[in-house]
């Protein structure tokens, strides 16, 4: 019997371990950074957000590359699909493949706590960093539309996603 060859796998194993992830807080949600893009050869990035009571998420966005995957570990989360709004609660998962619309904020009344993987990884770490400086009122909003390109994060107008988040309020 011979021993089967097997190809190199893409990249070494990854692991983050809770206690040393960096976080990234703003007033409303905590994201744990668990993995970018530099450590799986562009294959993924991972990151979870906490989203207190009445946290805006996301506003309404699409990417060009990236398909973006949603797994509610707990609560639910109000996400945009397309033209399309609906709620997604625990062990719900979602996803939303390149240039199609989507944005997310807990669900009215709840907090939500997600896992997002993103593929392939184009290092959104320091997208999430710039967000939460922005969010914290340090850095200027106009740096997040300046760095579309880079982080494949490109917004649009959506009245359907707006008038979910003013029922909401």
């Amino acid at each position: 019997m011979t021993a089967e060859v097997l190809p190199a796998a893409p990249f070494r194993p990854v692991l983050t371990r809770h206690a040393e992830a960096e976080t990234c807080a703003d007033p409303s949600s905590v994201m744990t950074l668990l993995a970018d893009s530099d450590a799986t050869a562009d294959g993924f990035t991972s990151y979870r957000s906490t989203f207190a009571k009445g946290a805006v998420g996301a506003p309404a966005h699409f990417h060009t590359k990236a398909t973006e995957m949603f797994f509610v570990l707990s609560g639910s989360l109000q996400v945009l699909v397309g033209e399309e709004v609906t709620v997604l609660e625990t062990g719900d998962f979602l996803a939303v493949p390149p240039h199609t619309p989507h944005a997310f904020a807990a669900a009215p009344g709840c907090e939500a706590d997600v896992l997002f993987v993103f593929t392939p990884g184009m290092g959104r770490f320091d997208y999430l960093r710039l967000l939460g400086r922005v969010m914290r009122g340090e850095s200027d909003a106009k740096e997040i539309a300046e760095s579309a390109e880079r982080f494949d994060n490109h917004y649009v107008d959506s009245p359907v996603w707006r008038s979910a988040l003013e029922a909401s309020a």
